[in-house]
């Protein structure tokens, strides 16, 4: 089990620990479980205030299934996801809350301030619904605005994330990828949260509309003292936007730090592959990528120790045999690999 990973601040805003979700595989005509896909092995870690915390890792490593079991789009197979919250207490005071505990009333009320982004703008928007009832649904469901109070509230929203008033009357096929992604920023941003799970906000976009969105959720971050959950593939993109950068393999984190340090002085010999990979700016640069031996490790049948170790250049004896410890290696540095106070990684 992940060791506890102790808050030093009143900001802690999310703290989860030891989160797991498994998929049980069925087979057989009584559809017997015959094992698990462990989709979330283990996941530890926080979220401050006002900050990007970056998940990056391979595809199926985990990423998306971490945010979608913190604001139970699935259910949890254990651990514990705490938030603070001021709406389930009777005086209004802050308090910390586990998500998993909460019953179905409670959750309803702290949805309002937790949202999400979803990767592809074109299904996550009903094309059978205007813009104005997309984002206004939230506040409706939440009885938050009634009458000219919402059609304003809208308005405004839209002209946040850099669409038009006379907008809020098309749908959404009427709009470019870009667009219809900025009406589901503008959907997420209509109950005032604290927390957006941003779910690949910006990988189904073209890169001139990418730094576009990404300047626009910075700006709304610094006026709305938001935090984020970004999820991404680009490590380019995740460290021009996160504070914090976890890295996730078959479900696991295998380091998390600030974003200089990790992309600087990795700890981790996946984080240094991956870094590798990073394309330079430079044409002279001469690239030293890292190129991984093998196939990412099967989330259904992991293998024995460390899951990185078939793949892992540096792998010893004690990797195959012996699960390692998520531990903190240097301040707000995080790792999960037995020789990380020996090896010396390059970072980009």
């Amino acid at each position: 089990m992940a060791e506890r990973i102790e808050t030093r601040d009143d900001k802690i805003l999310l703290e989860v620990k030891a989160l797991k979700k498994w998929f049980p595989i069925q087979k057989g005509l009584l559809r017997k479980v015959v094992g698990n896909v462990k989709a979330v092995d283990d996941v530890s870690f926080y979220l401050r205030e006002g900050e990007t915390l970056g998940l990056v890792g391979e595809s199926g490593c985990g990423k998306t299934t971490v945010s979608r079991t913190i604001i139970r789009l699935y259910e949890p197979t254990a651990g514990t996801a705490r938030f603070r919250t001021t709406l389930l207490s009777a005086d209004g005071s802050p308090q910390m809350v586990n998500i998993f505990d909460l019953d179905k009333d409670q959750l309803h009320r702290i949805r309002r301030e937790i949202s999400m982004v979803f990767q592809d703008p074109v299904n996550s928007l009903n094309p059978r619904m205007s813009i104005f009832d997309i984002v206004s649904e939230p506040m409706v469901i939440h009885g938050m605005q009634v009458g000219v109070e919402m059609e304003e509230a809208v308005i405004r929203l839209l002209e946040r994330v850099g669409l038009r008033r006379e907008h809020v009357r098309r749908y959404p096929h009427e709009f470019s990828g870009g667009q219809r992604q900025r009406i589901g920023i503008a959907r997420a941003l209509s109950l005032n949260p604290q927390i957006i799970f941003c779910d690949e906000p910006v990988s189904a976009l073209d890169v001139s509309i990418q730094a576009q969105t990404l300047n626009l959720l910075q700006d709304l971050q610094r006026d709305f003292n938001l935090a984020y959950v970004f999820v991404a593939h680009d490590l380019s993109v995740v460290q021009h936007i996160s504070d914090r950068v976890a890295v996730m393999y078959v479900g696991k984190i295998a380091e998390m730090a600030d974003s200089d340090d990790l992309y600087n002085e990795p700890l981790h010999p996946y984080t240094e592959a991956l870094m590798s990979s990073v394309p330079k700016p430079d044409p002279l640069y001469k690239s030293s990528r890292i190129v991984m031996q093998g196939d990412i490790a099967d989330p259904s049948n992991p293998p024995s120790g460390c899951y990185f170790h078939p793949r892992c250049r540096y792998a010893k004896d004690i990797c195959v045999t012996q699960t390692p410890e998520f531990r903190e290696l240097k301040p707000d540095h995080w790792v999960s690999c037995h020789r990380a106070e020996e090896l010396k990684l390059q970072g980009v």
